[in-house]
């Protein structure tokens, strides 16, 4: 008896069973769309992240505020005013930037008005939950 019952189930007596074609095709593919995934996403964040330029920037700063659905810190920076032809108006030059740390964005809170110098990076790309600029500030100082 202990025979027959071996004969009729090959899964205990070490054979293997083998695999529906189709079924070994679909889960090749399955493997291969994660793969895919995973590396379409180590790349997204490889892109975002990677720092174009760095530098700093002065000017007076207008306006910082805690803003948006998602909420970040945004800021403006008056460069300094641009005359483009004699005897015209002085066109400001309005540099916008975002913060991403909150201490940082503290600081930059009580400086509004003054003349303040900061460390910034460019970004190829960036988040919508980081800010609204490709431009991050990470440093501030008063200058005097």
């Amino acid at each position: 008896m202990a025979q027959n019952d071996m004969q009729n189930n090959p899964g205990q007596t070490g054979e293997k069973k083998k695999m529906h074609p189709v079924k070994k095709f679909f889960r090749r593919v399955l493997l291969f769309f994660i793969i895919l995934f995973f590396l379409a996403g180590i790349g997204t964040y490889l892109y975002y992240n990677y720092t174009y330029s760095e530098g700093y920037r002065a000017g007076m700063l207008l306006k910082f505020s805690h803003k948006g659905f998602v909420k970040t810190y945004e800021g403006e920076l008056n460069l300094g005013g641009i005359n483009p032809m004699p005897g015209n108006t002085i066109a400001n030059n309005i540099w916008k930037f975002s913060v991403r740390e909150d201490s940082v964005a503290q600081k930059l809170m009580g400086l509004e008005g003054k003349t303040i110098r900061v460390h910034y990076k460019e970004k190829v790309k960036s988040f919508f939950w980081q800010g609204e600029t490709n431009y991050f500030v990470d440093e501030a100082e008063v200058v005097k």
